[in-house]
């Protein structure tokens, strides 16, 4: 395999948890260059807990996470700041700093980490808001925008180093059904004009179907990936029927008494 056809993301034998806890067991998957990579399952799966492993935020029982040839887990100094500098991420909340601007907020990761001018580093910023459609908002405080605005400028400030991978953690939730369309349609665009693999946890049927590429399925019960694949694909031709129950958004049958 070329190197440039490498998968950018291999996680390989990752068991995580908590104390003694135990959520993930030796999970062993790629993610694919420019895909849009989504990790989906039921409350309590690990999805979220996945992610802060894949970003270097929690250390893993056992196991690596491989980016662009790199293992975040066991890299130190340099080594890691280089790594962290490939990837880019947005919080569930959005986690923008009220106090500051979009603007503002945007242009805070290029202040801490490159030597740009301000003139520099203000257009940047300006560039990166109007990407995602905010480019008429840059001096307005978060308080002053809706929810799914806040959305795109913590994309935005995700985008500001330029990485290879951004790292989306429930983008939808809280949004209202419109807002949720508008913002995945923004995910797909960006995908596909700027080359950037998304990798994003989501349990929101419609945007799983509208922007997934490639999905893993975890199951809390198993503790691992339950399917791995097109949704599609596994909503229509599983042969698991916890899958097909999920994807078709169906109830537990009923338990005769």
């Amino acid at each position: 395999m070329a190197e440039s056809d490498a998968p950018i993301i291999r996680v390989r034998n990752l068991s995580a948890g908590y104390g003694e806890t135990v959520l993930l067991e030796r999970l062993d998957f790629d993610v694919h260059r420019g895909e849009v990579f989504v990790i989906l399952g039921g409350s309590g799966s690990g999805k979220s807990t996945l992610l802060k492993h894949m970003i270097g935020l929690l250390e893993p029982q056992n196991g690596s996470v491989i980016i662009d040839g790199d293992d975040i887990i066991s890299a130190t100094g340099d080594a890691r700041r280089a790594i962290l500098r490939k990837i880019g991420v947005m919080y569930q909340s959005g986690a923008l700093f009220g106090s500051m601007t979009l603007s503002e907020n945007v242009r805070l990761p290029l202040e801490e980490y490159t030597d740009l001018s301000t003139d520099e580093i203000e257009l940047i910023a300006r560039m990166k808001l109007s990407l995602v459609g905010l480019g008429l908002f840059t001096g307005h405080l978060p308080a002053e925008i809706s929810g799914g605005m806040q959305k795109r400028a913590a994309i935005a400030r995700a985008m500001a180093l330029d990485p290879m991978i951004l790292f989306l953690d429930e983008p939808s939730a809280g949004l209202d059904p419109i807002t949720s369309a508008e913002l995945d349609a923004l995910i797909k665009r960006l995908a596909r004009n700027l080359g950037v693999t998304f990798v994003v946890v989501t349990h929101e049927l419609p945007s799983i179907f509208a922007i997934a590429d490639r999905v893993i399925m975890l199951d809390r019960r198993r503790k691992g990936i339950a399917a791995e694949g097109d949704p599609r694909t596994l909503r229509d031709t599983s042969d698991d029927p916890w899958v097909r129950q999920f994807f078709n958004r169906e109830a537990e049958p009923a338990v005769a008494a």
